[in-house]
């Protein structure tokens, strides 16, 4: 990740000034007449959003004019650095709402995955201070630059082991216990589902299990769906279905960034992250339709379809991340496409079988810019996902309702008294906007994370 923040300086960075529509006729006639002529030629405004730069009488950048609103958002700042030329900035007369607001917008929008290849162009560095919280600012960009840059990586290079090795670099980096448990050690140590799942591929199925923060404060736990490839098992998926599925694996990097601003910020709390990390293959042990699994809780599981994987890994990491009965789960998955189909590929889908935790999400999504919208857990229908030989199946074979009946059997694996959220994501920007590049994407992370903070900070 390259660094696009410097620490706060005024030699040599290029002011931007913020003009507001309002006041736009009042600053032109402020300014010299050469100036007036070049902003009145390049056609800006003060439009919000809208961009122009002013050279200096030496020939270089002397300041970037930039319109702003009374109601700007995160994301109406992320336009700011897109195309500025190489170099150093700085934000002056900005309140510490917006010179947070501007600042994220402005890490999230040079964020580039250079892992293959060098970056075809330096991006612009912002000048921060203390205002605005900027040591948050930091945390938040750098968690979601972990969290794409996992879900970018291809599947060679991003296994269950690669996973594994991430997970146990960020529990380094921030003093963290870290443990594994792989292959048939999991049916040793009773995670009988996730190893059905991962078994069939040459790079074992694991669980990881990272814990951080004193024993004796508010436990909190977070689940990640970690199917870093999924072929769709026996159950193969066409090759347009498996286009994007490096990005199975993004639940876990959700969780882990939420756990890297968590341990960054130093929040009092015992936190827990478990992921669930396979690759669902194919290859003469894999999974069929109509096994039965068994799993950690007892419940057994028939396989009405191998696509339906995640929630099957899943079912064994609730089951334990209940065991400890925590003050709240939080599970993140790319579960279903109902979910997109319902809600389309920005807005995660939230199930939850508390409604102040749901709303506390929805509130925090909403601040902070990263919306969610809550769907039902429908009990009406639950028996849809009754096994016709075993205590539920993974798949109803209905095209109505898919995301509410995974919700719902995620459910039969919580106990129903722990709090408990479920994130249907789709972790994957399928076109560039500014703050948001094509590729994989950190969603409900901030919505989470500021829940966490406003609970047990």
């Amino acid at each position: 990740m390259v660094d696009t923040f410097v620490e706060a300086d005024a030699n040599g960075t290029v002011p931007v000034v913020t003009i507001h529509q309002s006041e736009f006729t009042d600053w032109l006639n402020s300014e010299s007449e050469a100036v007036r002529r070049w902003v009145t030629s390049t056609g800006f405004e003060a439009k919000p959003g809208s961009r122009s730069m002013i050279a200096g009488a030496d020939g270089g950048l002397e300041r970037v004019l930039f319109g702003v609103s009374e109601a700007m958002t995160m994301w109406d700042w992320a336009v700011l650095p897109v195309g500025l030329p190489t170099g150093d900035y700085r934000l002056d007369g900005l309140d510490e709402n917006d010179n947070y607001n501007a600042a994220l917008a402005w890490g999230l929008a040079t964020y580039q995955f250079d892992r293959y290849r060098e970056p075809q162009l330096a991006p612009p560095r912002l000048a921060v201070g203390e205002n605005g919280n900027m040591a948050e600012v930091r945390r938040v960009v750098e968690a979601t630059a972990l969290a794409r840059d996992l879900i970018n990586t291809p599947a060679n290079d991003m296994g269950p082991d690669a996973l594994a090795g991430a997970a146990e670099k960020l529990a380094a980096e921030h003093g963290a216990d870290y443990m594994v448990i792989v292959g048939d050690d999991l049916l040793a140590q009773n995670y009988p589902a996730i190893h059905a799942v991962g078994r069939a591929n040459d790079r074992a199925p694991r669980l990881i299990d990272l814990r951080w923060g004193d024993a004796t404060a508010p436990k909190v736990t977070l689940v990640g769906k970690g199917v870093c490839f999924d072929s769709g098992g026996l159950d193969l998926k066409p090759a347009s279905g498996m286009e994007l599925m490096k990005k199975d694996m993004g639940g876990a990097a959700q969780v882990l960034a939420i756990a890297a601003m968590v341990m960054g910020a130093k929040l009092p709390v015992r936190l827990r992250v478990l992921i669930p990390a396979v690759e669902n293959s194919v290859s003469a042990n894999a999974m069929r339709p109509g096994d039965v699994l068994a799993t950690r809780k007892g419940l057994s599981i028939e396989v009405g379809n191998t696509d339906a994987e995640g929630r099957v890994v899943l079912a064994d990491a609730l089951a334990e991340a209940s065991s400890e009965t925590p003050d709240l789960i939080v599970d993140f998955a790319t579960l279903t496409g109902a979910a997109r189909v319902a809600l389309g590929t920005d807005l995660p889908a939230l199930f939850a079988n508390d409604d102040q935790l749901a709303t506390d999400i929805l509130g925090s999504g909403l601040a902070k810019d990263d919306p969610l919208w809550r769907m039902p857990l429908w009990t009406g229908y639950a028996g849809q996902i009754r096994g016709k030989v075993a205590d539920v199946t993974n798949s109803t074979g209905s095209r109505f309702g898919g995301a509410i009946t995974a919700a719902l059997f995620l459910e039969r694996f919580i106990d129903a008294e722990i709090p408990w959220a479920h994130i249907d994501l789709m972790a994957w920007n399928l076109s560039a906007r500014p703050g948001r590049p094509e590729g994989g994407e950190a969603m409900g992370v901030r919505a989470v994370f500021d829940v966490l903070a406003r609970r047990y900070g």
